[in-house]
């Protein structure tokens, strides 16, 4: 803890302060060339962290180079705006990938595209320049030992970006997506509790690097210690929930990858060739199933082609006849009609029969994707929905009957918002499915990034997770996180896997949502309010 002494000198309270003083003390609060140095470093360690580099063992000490220059100066200011070159940089570097549909579709040019992704990651990284100032701020009030309370703070502003932007892309957890023993904890607290485990662990050891005491270095490793201890016994639990007896395998699936061009021209030739490369793929894999009474399911992903199964009476005709011929059901995406003119992205179970049994309409939409996030009177805001689009958002999470069990099936860009999968494994799925189209932005580093973020819902509900795409990475993901039977991107590929009924058991996450973010949040609120009183009575006592 600082006493009296150890505190600059007050501007406007005691004694007079000179102008070059004043300026001094100004610029004293702002970072220096080598803290904006160690900060950058910082987000240049944690994207090699992540897909794909993944190098993942950096995140554990990733964030150590911005702690450590906010130990040796807590002042929050200094903090907040080392806080946000870290994580500007961080994402900028680690989303670099969403310039690709800018440049390859949009026609902007790459210097054009690259500057315009900047305001993008200023945004996001105000998350952890906010972390970084309340580090700051306890630190100064408390002296290091305070830093061990950072990952509190990381946690509740990683729930609070999801909440506030509605994105949560590259939580520091999803860097150890494809460590499945260290990302165990999730079963209990999503990939906040992961992310919490693996900011504790740069904090220590920045405690033990800045005190450089033997007490402080045992504190520090009996405290990574705990670190491991818990992701041993969240392995050991998720192991002896994988070991429980599980009933027959009730259906038999296909999944296919068609591999639909992006530049697809949609003339009504295109569609009918790319139509028929579905059918084919999918005829020859039935083939290759055995004969053993068990339903058989083909899915097709998320598709640029904008199949419209309730307008387009040929694709009907065609799906009655392709399902009752080869006895199976088929899941697929297609437009939709909604209320008020509105679409639809939906998913679609079309069974044995050839009949429409169920339909999920996507919920959470893609920002400038699937919908525009501005009011309708705002200028230029017409412009902008009919370039992207405007799809109506769904509101029921409906499971879908495959044989004995049931599945709840997301899409795209809902694997990773935690709560979509979490409704379906409550409402009583027995496995889930994601269906997906990333083949816009290219073969680049979303495709394992998008696949993290599926591995995680995985876990956290216990349930596997049947990923199939246009252009990959198609993959089955085991309820303990493994990524099975994976494919190459950008060429047609198919898979053959199979769906069992689960014991309809519930992790504690499944359970209990985000309840350790928000224990979280809440013990933050608490911490920086009394950091703020204890500074007010030391002003006081001092005056």
């Amino acid at each position: 803890m600082q006493d009296e002494t150890s505190l600059p000198p007050r501007i406007g309270r005691g004694r007079p302060v000179g102008l070059a003083t004043f300026v001094s003390q100004i610029r004293e609060g702002f970072p220096s060339a080598s803290d904006y140095g160690m900060a950058g470093l910082a987000g240049v360690l944690l994207i090699l962290s992540f897909p794909d580099f993944e190098l993942w063992p950096l995140a554990w000490i990733g964030l150590a180079p911005l702690f450590a220059v906010i130990v040796r100066r807590p002042q929050p200011i200094r903090a907040f705006f080392l806080g946000w070159l870290f994580g500007g940089v961080f994402f900028y570097g680690s989303c670099y990938w969403l310039t690709y549909s800018m440049i390859h579709f949009g026609g902007i040019p790459r210097v054009a595209a690259y500057a315009l992704l900047i305001p993008a990651a200023l945004v996001v990284g105000i998350f952890p320049a906010l972390c970084a100032s309340v580090v700051a701020q306890i630190v100064k009030k408390w002296g290091p030992a305070a830093l061990f309370l950072a990952p509190v703070f990381w946690a509740t502003l990683e729930w609070a970006r999801l909440g506030i932007t509605g994105q949560l892309w590259n939580a520091i957890g999803y860097s150890h997506a494809f460590q499945p023993m260290l990302i165990q904890p999730a079963r209990w607290g999503g990939v906040y509790l992961v992310g919490f485990l693996i900011v504790f662990v740069n904090v220590a050891v920045v405690y033990a690097v800045i005190r450089r005491t033997p007490k402080a270095v045992a504190l520090s490793g009996l405290l990574i210690a705990a670190v491991a201890l818990v992701c041993v016994c969240a392995q050991r639990e998720s192991s002896s929930a994988q070991q429980e007896i599980k009933l027959p395998a009730d259906a038999n699936v296909v999944a296919i990858q068609p591999n639909v061009p992006m530049d697809l021209i949609k003339s009504v030739e295109d569609l009918r060739k790319l139509a028929t490369r579905h059918f084919e793929m999918s005829e020859a894999a039935l083939r290759k199933l055995p004969t053993d009474g068990k339903a058989r399911l083909v899915i097709w992903p998320e598709s640029p082609m904008n199949f419209d199964y309730g307008g387009d009476a040929a694709l009907r005709e065609r799906l009655t006849a392709f399902t009752k011929t080869n006895n199976t059901a088929v899941l697929l995406n297609s437009q939709e009609a909604a209320p008020d003119d509105g679409i639809y992205n939906s998913a679609l179970l079309i069974n044995q029969e050839g009949n429409l049994v169920t339909q999920y309409d996507k919920i959470r939409l893609l920002p400038f994707g699937e919908y525009v996030p501005l009011p309708h009177w705002l200028p230029g805001a017409g412009l902008i929905r009919g370039m992207v689009g405007d799809f109506t958002p769904g509101t029921d999470y409906r499971l879908m009957p495959v044989g004995s069990a049931r599945v709840g099936v997301f899409i795209c860009i809902e694997s990773a918002y935690p709560s979509v999968a979490r409704s379906f494994a409550n409402t009583g799925a027995d496995a889930l499915i994601n269906i997906s189209n990333d083949g816009y932005l290219g073969l680049t580093a979303v495709m394992r990034q998008h696949l993290a973020n599926v591995v995680f819902r995985a876990v956290e509900n216990g349930r596997p997770v049947l990923r199939v795409t246009n252009t990959g990475i198609t993959a089955l993901v085991t309820p303990a996180g493994e990524v099975q039977d994976s494919t190459a991107g950008f060429q047609p590929e198919v898979r053959i896997w199979s769906i069992s009924r689960s014991n309809q058991q519930k992790t504690f996450y499944a359970a209990h949502g985000d309840l350790f973010a928000a224990v979280c949040a809440g013990l933050g609120v608490v911490i920086l309010l009394l950091s703020f009183r204890r500074n007010v009575s030391r002003r006081d006592k001092a005056i």
